[in-house]
């Protein structure tokens, strides 16, 4: 097996999908202002969306017909909630920064409410 070759497979795709999740963690964990971390959100979730492409996709299952679009419609519904939540996540951080000038995540637990 020659990777330089062979044609790419959902394996390659799941890989793909398991290092932007991975990226993701990592981007979450180690940041330290808050757009960093929505970034670190923003990469796990293509990291799922490309997961559910590759396990939708009627190569991985013998059963799925012609329009099998489980996985495309799911990371589609995925794409829409990312952009909502990028909004009002970017809305919130506007309104921090507004209050604290800056958008450290650990000056957050001063935070009343």
């Amino acid at each position: 097996m020659n990777p330089l070759v062979d044609p790419v497979g959902v394996v390659h795709y799941l890989v793909v999908g398991a290092v932007l999740f991975t990226a993701g963690i990592v981007c979450m964990a180690v940041k330290r202002n808050a757009l960093g971390v929505l970034m670190g959100i923003e990469l796990v979730l293509n990291g799922a969306n490309v997961n559910f492409v590759a396990f939708g996709s009627p190569v991985l299952r013998a059963d799925a017909g012609p329009l099998a679009i489980d996985g495309p419609v799911i990371a589609l519904f995925v794409i829409v909630l990312a952009a909502a939540e990028a909004a009002v996540a970017l809305a919130i951080t506007l309104n921090f920064y507004n209050n604290h000038s800056t958008v450290d995540v650990d000056r957050a637990d001063e935070l009343k409410g």
